[in-house]
């Protein structure tokens, strides 16, 4: 059985690429994709992924706050923080907020693909 992975990144070409590499993999696949964290909430609800790759920095909703709303309703949701920014503040409010992971987005595909598959296969409380 494939992970089923919802993107969320405010950019469309970062997702259509993320897409690319993820469904490329034998083990997953894009089952949504969501533009800001509002849209992020409502896919999560009606798709129920795996495991959620969000971005730090989005318009309408951070992925801070989305993440958090979301593990509210849903608490085993797993999420992947993915950013441009090493900054530790950012990475910082996504740990805080219940993301299992950080990862920057100048990774290659073998490091964000092992990293997918480690925080899909976290076991949660």
């Amino acid at each position: 059985m494939k992970t089923r992975v919802l993107i969320v990144d405010d950019h469309q070409v970062f997702r259509d690429g993320l897409k690319l590499v993820i469904n490329h993999q034998a083990d997953m696949e894009v089952v949504g994709e969501a533009e800001d964290g509002e849209k992020a909430i409502a896919l999560t609800r009606e798709l129920l992924p795996d495991i959620i790759i969000m971005d730090v920095k989005m318009p309408l909703m951070d992925g801070a706050e989305a993440t958090s709303r979301i593990l509210a309703e849903m608490p085993g949701m797993k999420i992947l923080a993915l950013s441009i920014y090493a900054d530790d503040g950012f990475m910082a409010s996504m740990m805080r907020a219940g993301a299992l992971g950080y990862i920057l987005k100048g990774c290659d595909i073998e490091e964000l693909s092992d990293t997918i598959r480690r925080t899909a296969s976290h076991r949660t409380a």
